[in-house]
């Protein structure tokens, strides 16, 4: 079975960009997903390890970012393996994201960026 089942989605709605989001508003969530993206595959004993919560509110966790195509998971035997979807955070990138990448944004944000090192 592959992991990755984003392959198979149709382009997102409006819906599931708002589920998307929703999966993104909770900083717990935006930690696991780092997480995924530094080493994929976990089990869900490997993720609590990572936050300071119980095993099953990081179930809880996963089961919203699961339903917002964040994470596809694998059922390995006993162990559910998780792993990252970056299919949907480009798309979001693509459709909010990218038309404020120009040059003018870029510049502003390095000189926001400078600033702060400044007040350092």
């Amino acid at each position: 079975m592959q992991p990755y089942g984003c392959i198979l989605f149709e382009k997102q709605t409006i819906k599931d960009m708002a589920d998307i989001f929703k999966a993104l508003a909770d900083s717990n969530r935006r930690h696991l997903l780092d997480v995924l993206y530094e080493a994929d595959g976990l089990t869900l004993n490997e993720l609590c390890d990572e936050l300071s919560m119980s095993r099953q509110a990081v179930s809880k966790h996963l089961s919203i970012m699961e339903s917002a195509n964040l994470i596809s998971c694998v059922q390995d035997g006993r162990h559910k393996h998780h792993f990252l979807n970056p299919v949907p955070l480009q798309e979001i990138f693509e459709r909010w994201v990218s038309k404020f990448a120009n040059h003018q944004a870029t510049t502003l944000l390095q000189f926001k960026l400078e600033l702060e090192k400044d007040n350092e």
